[in-house]
């Protein structure tokens, strides 16, 4: 009994480490992410634990932007916290498409795969899962080399606020929707994805638009606004999609045929 758990140990060990290698590039994408979300986050008047706190206790993405936005444009905590719900939403169609993959788990693995599956987590899983790679144990390395890139670049945000102040002008503030827009070209592999995308582009376009003609909604409302818009467009475009992602049962029924 001790020798298969000390093998089932090692197994599980090596599966971390490949989630580790799996997600690097994610490691890499969030370092000037969360570089400009602590330069932002100290430029609007969080201490810099406040701000490496938020990005450790919360890992969100664009959610923290979008909190942190509308806070300071708002000066509202309910309005805060209403958007950035709303363009949190998202996590919870990403737990019920891996769900399938995670029967049986301790409640504290559950809990640290639900806590550390963002956009880019949630991306190269999905692609693991479809190669038949994907495991519990290299979901969790996948998380955390994403959490630990997102808290590093988050801590370097903090200590260049402090001596370099303001970085607009060298459009640190765009790198947010850069990662995005390249994680968007990298994982749409279908008409229908792109559409969706294009879709969300053209939305937001739109409103910006509007509010530069004086006509529209305060800024802090474009990401809502284009997320439930754009989601409700996708739900009808992929009502009888088989584009999903697949189940251990249909993968093993791929291999059979």
């Amino acid at each position: 009994m001790v020798f298969l758990d000390t093998i089932r140990n090692n197994v599980e060990m090596k599966q971390f480490f490949a989630g580790l290698r799996s997600g690097f590039p994610i490691f890499l994408g969030y370092l000037p992410v969360g570089l400009a979300y602590g330069i932002l986050a100290c430029n609007y008047g969080f201490t810099p634990l406040q701000a490496v706190l938020a990005s450790a206790l919360a890992l969100s993405g664009v959610g923290q932007f979008v909190a942190l936005t509308t806070l300071v444009l708002s000066e509202s905590v309910a309005a805060s916290v209403l958007a950035s719900t709303i363009v949190n939403l998202r996590y919870i169609l990403f737990s019920a498409t891996l769900s399938p993959h995670l029967q049986g788990l301790k409640y504290r693995t559950l809990a640290w795969i639900g806590f550390s599956t963002t956009d880019e987590a949630f991306a190269i899983n999905s692609a693991e899962i479809r190669e038949l790679r994907a495991s519990p144990s290299s979901m969790m390395g996948v998380g955390a080399i994403g959490w630990i890139g997102w808290i590093f670049g988050t801590t370097l945000g903090t200590v260049g606020a402090q001596f370099l102040g303001d970085l607009s002008a060298f459009g640190i503030y765009f790198a947010m929707p850069a990662m995005y827009a390249a994680l968007f070209v990298a994982l749409a592999s279908n008409r229908k994805q792109v559409y969706c995308g294009l879709i969300a582009a053209l939305i937001a376009l739109t409103l910006y638009g509007l509010t530069r003609l004086g006509l529209g909604l305060e800024i802090y409302w474009f990401t809502v606004i284009t997320a439930l818009v754009a989601a409700t467009i996708a739900v009808l475009i992929f009502k009888d999609s088989d584009d999903s992602v697949p189940t251990e049962a249909a993968c093993a029924e791929e291999e059979v045929h």
